[in-house]
C-alpha cells in the first residue's frame, strides 16, 4: 500500500510541475460603440525601439483574444483601428485580462498575471503625477495668455519639484520591486537619459532577480553596463579616429592636451547648441593653459555639421562619420547627447557629463 501511495504522490508532483502555463492568453473587452470586425493589433518594440506587429485579431461583441508564447516577460501594446491611443500590457505566460472603455484607453484595467499586477500598481500611483502635470500645464497656458509672469515662474518651480518627486517615486519602486519588469523599464529609461549616476544604476540592477535580468530589457541594461565599464571614471579612454571637416583623419590620442574635453554633440541637438556658448567660453579661457577639445558630431549631413561649427564658433578639433549614433558613440556607450568626457594628459577619464558652471569649475580646478 505504501508503494502505491508513493507512486501516487510522484504522479501528483509531476502534474503540478507541468501545470505551469506554456503560453499567454490575452482576453480583452472593449466597451463603447465598437463595430464587430474592428481590428486589434498586438505590437512590441524591436532593438531599435521601433514598433513591430506581433499579431492581429478582430473584435466580436466587444471581445477580442490573443494567444502566444514568450520566453520571458516583455512589454507589448494593444492598438485599435480608428481609435487613438494604445494600452500597454505585460506579455507573460498565463491568462491576461484587459478591460477598457473605447474613449479612455488610459484607464484600462489589466489583471491576471504577476507582471501585470506590478504594472497596475505602478500605473495607479504614476497616474497621480500625470494628472497633476496636466493640470499644471493648463494653468500655465492660462497664465501665458494673461501674461502673468509671477504665476508662470511659480508653476515652473512647482513642475520641477513634481518631476523630482516622480523620479524619486520611480526609483523607489524599482528598488522595492526587483522582480518586476516595469522596474527594469524604469531603470533603462533613467540610464539612457543619464538622470542618475551609473553607480546607482549598477546598484539597482544588481538587486534584480534572475527572471528580470534575463528579460530583453534586463539584458540591454547589462550590455550597457558592460560596455560602459571601459568609459567609467578612472578608466583609460578608448582611442579612435575619424574624418575632420577637411576630410583628413584625426585620432583622439594625437591631440590630447593637458586636459581634454571629449564632446559628443550634433547640429540638430538643441541642448548641445544651448551649451555651446559655455563650452566656447571655457575653451577660450583655458586653451592657453593646456585645454583641448575634441568634438564628435553625430550629425547625418556634413553640411549641417560644418555650418553649426562655424555658426557657434567652435574653434577646436572635430571628428564625424556623419552617421548619427555611430561606432564611436557605441564605443563610449553614448545613447543620448550632449555627452562629455574629461580626460587627463594620459587619456584617463577624470569626469563625465559636466555642463554649465560645473564644467567650468572642474576645468578651473584642473588648470588654474
Amino acid at each position: 500500500m505504501k508503494r502505491y501511495t508513493i507512486i501516487f504522490l510522484v504522479l501528483i508532483s509531476l502534474v503540478a510541475c507541468n501545470s505551469a502555463p506554456e503560453g499567454f492568453k490575452l482576453e480583452g473587452t472593449l466597451k463603447g460603440e465598437v463595430e464587430n470586425g474592428s481590428e486589434v493589433y498586438l505590437r512590441k518594440t524591436d532593438d531599435n525601439n521601433n514598433l513591430i506587429e506581433v499579431d492581429t485579431t478582430l473584435i466580436e461583441n466587444g471581445a477580442f483574444n490573443f494567444k502566444g508564447t514568450t520566453e520571458s516577460p516583455e512589454l507589448g501594446y494593444l492598438f485599435f483601428s480608428a481609435i487613438s491611443g494604445n494600452i500597454p500590457v505585460m506579455l507573460e505566460n498565463g491568462t491576461i485580462k484587459v478591460s477598457a472603455q473605447k474613449d479612455s484607453l488610459t484607464y484600462a484595467s489589466i489583471k491576471g498575471t504577476p507582471q501585470n499586477q506590478f504594472f497596475s500598481d505602478f500605473l495607479k500611483e504614476n497616474k497621480g503625477w500625470a494628472e497633476r502635470a496636466r493640470s499644471m500645464s493648463k494653468e500655465m497656458e492660462e497664465a501665458v495668455k494673461r501674461k502673468d509672469t509671477v504665476t508662470m515662474t511659480a508653476l515652473r518651480d512647482e513642475y520641477f519639484e513634481l518631476q523630482q518627486e516622480s523620479k524619486t517615486f520611480e526609483l523607489k519602486f524599482a528598488k522595492e520591486n526587483p522582480n518586476a519588469l516595469i522596474s527594469a523599464l524604469i531603470l533603462d529609461k533613467v540610464y539612457t537619459t543619464k538622470s542618475i549616476p551609473e553607480t546607482q544604476v549598477q546598484e539597482i540592477y544588481d538587486g534584480f532577480t534572475p527572471l528580470i535580468k534575463e528579460t530583453v530589457v534586463g539584458k540591454r541594461i547589462s550590455n550597457k553596463l558592460v560596455k560602459s565599464a571601459s568609459t567609467r571614471i578612472g578608466g583609460k579612454a578608448p582611442d579612435f579616429s575619424g574624418p575632420t571637416p577637411d576630410g583628413e583623419q584625426l585620432a583622439l590620442y594625437d591631440v590630447l592636451g593637458k586636459v581634454t574635453i571629449l564632446d559628443f554633440w550634433a547640429a540638430w541637438c538643441k541642448p548641445c547648441r544651448a551649451e555651446n556658448p559655455n563650452v566656447v567660453n571655457v575653451y577660450n579661457k583655458y586653451h592657453e593653459k593646456g585645454l583641448n577639445i575634441v568634438g564628435v558630431s553625430l550629425d547625418r549631413r556634413s553640411e549641417d555639421w560644418k555650418k553649426a561649427i562655424a555658426d557657434d564658433g567652435l574653434n577646436w578639433n572635430h571628428i564625424s562619420n556623419v552617421n548619427y549614433f555611430d561606432e564611436i558613440a557605441a564605443l563610449y556607450n553614448v545613447s543620448a547627447i550632449p555627452a562629455t568626457f574629461i580626460l587627463d594628459e594620459n587619456g584617463i577619464i577624470i569626469a563625465k557629463d559636466l555642463r554649465g558652471v560645473a564644467l567650468e569649475n572642474k576645468i578651473a580646478e584642473l588648470l588654474d
